[in-house]
């Protein structure tokens, strides 16, 4: 049946990777991947076969009608991102607006996606929680931090290990040096770890060596006390 089926992959562990998602990626007739170099390595190791076609930020603007088409067509596309689930900050979400405008059928897998793992293991609340993704790098970046300093539910970043020490630095000026958070990196690998304390004891251990800059980086922050 001709659809667009979102493919969750592995954000470290390859053993991660689902019966179903290795199905769905060999029975597909063309998967849509962010690098196909990293997703050329993923199939390699599934021994998948299915041909590869480029779909990332800086074409999916030019391209999504195109696959639209295709679709509609009788094709079965497969989107996969470089890790963990497509359209969580990382390109998708034009693509299933666009199938969901056309009347295609879209389907999502259940699978990776770094922020649950990261806020399951924080420590702080779950119950309720807003998921931020990215921060601006330059423009709106204050702006966003401070609109999230009266938060009440626990917060949860993504970041690059370049602004680690930036975003801990700005977080701790917006909601204070005493505010609960933890820095978890590398999850499902090998040197996964969790750094935990208020954002002030997060920057001296950032400071010390005791926190690394280095891999995939997720920042849970608690809310601000009732």
């Amino acid at each position: 049946m001709a659809k667009l089926i979102i493919v969750p992959t592995p954000i470290g562990n390859l053993g991660d990777m689902t019966l179903r998602a290795i199905e769905v990626l060999k029975s597909a007739d063309i998967i849509l991947a962010e690098d196909t170099r990293t997703s050329g390595k993923l199939l390699k190791h599934f021994e998948i076969e299915t041909r590869m076609q480029p779909y990332h930020m800086h074409n999916e603007h030019k391209i999504a009608d195109r696959i639209v088409q295709q679709i509609d067509e009788g094709n079965e596309i497969a989107l996969v991102s470089d890790a963990g689930t497509p359209a969580v900050s990382d390109p998708g979400f034009l693509l299933v607006r666009a199938c969901i405008k056309k009347g295609i059928k879209v389907e999502c897998l259940p699978g990776p996606t770094a922020f649950v793992p990261a806020l399951v293991i924080s420590g702080l609340p779950v119950d309720r929680f807003v998921f931020e993704g990215f921060l601006p790098h330059k423009k709106g970046r204050q702006k966003r931090l401070q609109s999230l300093s009266e938060e009440t539910r626990t917060i949860i970043f993504y970041e690059s290990p370049y602004r680690l020490k930036k975003s801990l630095t700005q977080m701790s000026e917006h909601f204070g040096q005493d505010r609960q958070a933890v820095v978890v990196r590398e999850i499902s690998k090998i040197y996964e770890s969790a750094n935990r304390g208020t954002l002030q004891q997060l920057i001296e251990q950032f400071d010390a060596g005791e926190l690394l800059a280095k891999g995939e980086i997720v920042i849970v922050v608690s809310g601000i006390p009732n």
